[in-house]
């Protein structure tokens, strides 16, 4: 079966050279784990959007706990848990889950999905035209700029530039590229510095594509909350609901006996902060809102004096 960017990552790991012999199998049975999970999420289903939700996220904790516990964390070895922001066994988890995720709850709303839904999409940023008088290239010399997004909800686009009307095909220049409408990042702790790439990266996305909307989620805050008032982030939503664990608690995890005399303290720290199915509700309804194309009706707008 084709998997995600998270199966990638563990197939990754277990071909990694440096990965250490103990670990192999446990990457192993991961790998099977990820396979059925997978499953279960395409299969999962419920009456109503609210229920769907609870279902899914019910999932996504059940595995992650398993992917940053059992796996990661439980190693005899210190390779895996030192590894973490190189090998992305962890951050990748949400990042496949979140598409799926949205996709089957568009799906349980308004009956299909027209958009195209998915993880690190090359989505347009901004087009220029490699040319000049002395040298025009076909078309103009047309050139498109993408970005990789962790989240985006997408359109395809097609484009024809040509110095003649009639785009004759030897004269004209095709390009095909993704209009990003909904498109969110993922983080695993929100930092001011990332906060402030990603103000950077929304206002750049709003310049290409007026209409898109930009949101920021991450599982733990590691920053003074600002306000977003005056960024082109459209919200920040902390999906796990709590602050990143503090350095003097995080350094014992980097041995193996740090891990196991911590052990119970890090579950019960997991299992009081799952992802919220609320937080990620709020997330489905803001796609939601931008998907319901109502039409304004003058008397309606009179009668309540805004629109």
């Amino acid at each position: 079966m084709a998997r995600g960017t998270h199966g990638e990552k563990i197939v990754a790991a277990i071909e990694s050279e440096k990965l250490p012999v103990n670990d192999k199998s446990r990457l192993e049975a991961a790998l099977q784990k990820y396979d059925e999970w997978i499953v279960k999420l395409e299969s999962a289903d419920a009456p109503t959007v609210d229920a769907l939700v609870e279902e899914l996220v019910n999932l996504l904790n059940e595995y992650k706990l398993y992917v940053d516990v059992d796996l990661i964390f439980d190693s005899t070895e210190d390779f895996l848990y030192r590894q973490k922001g190189q090998l992305k066994l962890d951050n990748t988890v949400i990042e496949e889950f979140l598409p799926i995720f949205v996709r089957k709850c568009i799906v349980k709303e308004f009956g299909k999905c027209e958009v195209d839904v998915g993880s690190q999409t090359a989505t347009f940023s901004s087009a220029y035209f490699e040319s000049s008088l002395s040298s025009p290239a076909i078309g103009g010399g047309l050139r498109i700029k993408t970005k990789d997004q962790d989240f985006s909800m997408s359109r395809k686009l097609y484009l024809k530039s040509s110095y003649t009307s009639t785009f004759e095909e030897a004269k004209t220049s095709t390009v095909t590229t993704h209009l990003g409408y909904v498109m969110a990042e993922l983080k695993t702790n929100l930092d001011k510095t990332m906060y402030q790439e990603a103000s950077a990266t929304a206002h750049d996305i709003k310049l290409a594509v007026t209409g898109a909307k930009y949101y920021l989620l991450c599982d733990f805050l590691d920053m003074t909350p600002i306000s977003t008032a005056t960024t082109d982030i459209d919200e920040i939503l902390i999906v796990r609901k709590a602050k990143r664990i503090s350095s003097n608690i995080r350094k014992e995890f980097s041995t193996y006996g740090g891990r196991q005399k911590h052990r119970e303290w890090y579950v019960n720290y997991l299992t009081a902060h799952p992802y919220s199915a609320n937080v990620l509700k709020r997330f489905v309804d803001h796609i939601f809102s931008q998907m319901k194309n109502e039409d304004l009706i003058e008397e309606s707008v009179l009668d309540v004096g805004y629109f």
